[in-house]
């Protein structure tokens, strides 16, 4: 057992809640203008979500890695990219590019939120597979109850450091003045997890030709 491997899940689940997205962006509009308990409310459902894409990403990396390296590392590379191109777009986007998620009643809108954003799931794929792929040897179907209990202990980290940081006043001023920023942040934080996840790749290529 590579207790690495269960470490770098856990980090990876945090980094995937902690990278800027659409999730990141609502929570941070909805706190913003309704506080904490919203915010709270919000990434509790969100969670399921997470949890949800998350089961299924394991079931794609599990299969493809047991079906060879190469396989793997193919995903890799197309994640890779995904992530490059959803960087980019972030990079590029423009004033009011992202409009907050408003709710009344904001546990449901996180589980709907959560259960249907597109994005969620290459995203997640790309996320696991880029910290995870020095592990690949590891990931096993007798693993995958640990690896999702794992990533399930780095989303809640993260959604209560997430929640406490948005609930802060300069925080939530600053929020509603520099949303762009932010949101142009996402690009950085993408291009470089598909950066790696496009390195990891090369590599396992070249270790193979």
């Amino acid at each position: 057992m590579s207790y690495g491997l269960y470490v770098m899940t856990a980090l990876a689940g945090v980094l995937y809640v902690l990278s800027p997205g659409p999730a990141f962006l609502a929570l941070f509009s909805l706190a913003a203008t309704q506080g904490r308990p919203a915010g709270a409310r919000f990434v509790g459902g969100h969670l399921i979500g997470d949890l949800f894409w998350t089961a299924l990403a394991f079931a794609a990396i599990i299969g493809v890695n047991q079906l060879g390296p190469t396989l793997f590392d193919l995903l890799g590379l197309g994640c890779g990219l995904y992530l490059v191109y959803l960087g980019i777009k972030a990079l590029r986007s423009r004033e009011g590019a992202a409009a907050p998620v408003g709710a009344s009643r904001p546990l449901m809108t996180g589980v709907l939120f959560g259960l249907t954003n597109p994005k969620a799931y290459p995203v997640s794929v790309a996320m696991f597979t880029a910290l995870t792929a020095s592990y690949a040897s590891g990931l096993s179907w007798d693993a995958a109850p640990w690896l999702l209990a794992s990533a399930l202990v780095g989303f809640i980290i993260a959604d209560i450091f997430l929640v406490w940081a948005a609930g802060l006043a300069p925080v939530r001023r600053f929020f509603l003045r520099h949303g762009l920023v932010i949101t142009r942040l996402v690009g950085l934080m993408f291009v470089a997890f598909g950066a790696k996840s496009l390195v990891d790749a090369g590599r396992g290529f070249a270790s193979r030709a």
